[in-house]
């Protein structure tokens, strides 16, 4: 069977660093901090003080009031990124093209916020006083669902839960779709509002988070002195189009997509196997699926969560992947600035991977003062870097032992 191109025509973002992709990336090229004090919960109830929050974000600019209210805060990211990725694509759904268009949006934990206000509501003021929107509002499937409603989207329409590598795992298996022509068109990407009472309360039970309170010293993956990820939040789109259908209707086109690798550790609920030999796996995977050898891979925007054994296994698996070349290509973490959005992580560092290509500007890892010894690769420490790039690798890792790894390519005719 032939396999057909597949490209990125579309963005749409709301993130730590802003409320659109390239207020986003334009912050990202200038490694501003998207880590702050904690505001949405009370910081005094937690030891953690500091998270990664969206800035003014105003619902209403993409849903009525009223229909904002029977949905979770994670849907309503994933409808204004989609909303904004299907107008940069300048890409209209309707009867003649709307059963060739699907939806593959995820979310790692879904409406968790929905279900603690919910099992409060039902513990203080009864059963009958559960909203009849409770289980549509908090089920991880909605955000897919409400943008395939909201915007006539026909095709095929899931969502993936495979916590930090859930919004990877969605454009990659987006991809496939096209690719085997089950669709023309794929909203897709990832979405997550995770700051929420229970859901720190889990985090911090398991040690993952940082305890340190300074929002300038925190997040510093591949750093010595790390102690653990930053919660973030927020949602990344992606519109992807069959190379020749976008051609014929003159759309702009960001990259190529050219290869997806998924792979499990089946190893530790939390911890990634040793030397990150799933992790390895994953990216050799997505090479051979894209036909590229390791030596040219020009950048990797990697996991790097900023906890001790994840940042430590990813190097090793890079080395294990790319050998001496290992040593040559750049490295860094965008985590650095956006915190870790869980399910949301892989769609925003995708739009962050194909505007590298773009742009020619490879994004730092901010915080990057006292690198671990093990830790030995380029992780462009601190400040952006002009270099033309054409080939980039994408990886996101999740609990319960999920790999996922995509690779873009500047476009060729």
């Amino acid at each position: 069977m032939e396999r057909r191109r597949v490209v990125v025509t579309g963005v749409g973002a709301v993130t730590p660093l802003g409320n659109d992709a390239e207020t986003s990336w334009e912050n990202a090229k200038n490694g501003v901090n998207g880590v702050k004090e904690l505001t949405r919960l009370n910081p005094d109830d937690f030891p953690v003080k500091i998270a990664a929050e969206l800035k003014d974000f105003d619902v209403e600019k993409y849903i009525e009031k009223k229909e904002a209210r029977k949905m979770d805060r994670f849907t309503h990211y994933a409808i204004a990124g989609a909303e904004m990725a299907l107008n940069d694509a300048d890409f209209k759904i309707d009867d003649s093209n709307a059963e060739r268009v699907g939806v593959w949006i995820g979310s790692g934990i879904g409406g968790m916020e929905t279900f603690e206000t919910q099992y409060d509501t039902y513990i203080n003021r009864g059963l009958r006083r559960v909203s009849p929107f409770f289980v549509p509002m908090m089920i991880p499937d909605m955000a897919s669902g409400q943008v395939s409603i909201r915007f006539g989207a026909k095709g095929i329409n899931t969502a993936t839960v495979t916590a930090c590598a859930t919004g990877t795992n969605s454009i990659g298996d987006a991809f496939k779709v096209i690719e085997r022509g089950d669709a023309d068109v794929m909203i897709t990407g990832g979405s997550e509002a995770p700051i929420t009472k229970m859901s720190l309360a889990g985090f911090c039970a398991n040690k993952a988070l940082s305890l340190n309170p300074d929002p300038e010293t925190a997040c510093r993956p591949f750093d010595k002195d790390r102690d653990g990820f930053i919660i973030g939040e927020g949602a990344g789109i992606v519109i992807l189009e069959e190379y020749e259908h976008a051609k014929a209707r003159g759309a702009k086109i960001y990259a190529e997509v050219v290869g997806y690798g998924s792979t499990s550790d089946a190893h530790h609920i939390t911890a990634p196997a040793p030397n990150g030999e799933g992790a390895a796996r994953s990216m050799k995977q997505a090479l051979k699926d894209a036909g590229i050898k390791p030596e040219e891979v020009d950048y990797i925007n990697a996991h790097g969560t900023s906890t001790g054994y994840n940042d430590e296994f990813e190097t090793a698996a890079v080395k294990t992947v790319f050998g001496e070349h290992a040593y040559k290509l750049a490295v860094s973490s965008t985590k650095s600035m956006t915190g870790h959005t869980l399910g949301a992580s892989g769609g925003i560092e995708a739009i962050f991977s194909i505007l590298t290509i773009r742009d020619s500007v490879i994004p730092p890892t901010i915080h990057l003062e006292h690198p671990d010894p093990l830790c030995d690769l380029d992780y462009v420490a601190n400040q952006s870097r002009k270099q033309d790039v054409s080939i980039v690798m994408s990886n996101s890792f999740g609990f319960g032992g999920h790999n996922a790894t995509l690779v873009f390519k500047k476009i060729t005719e």
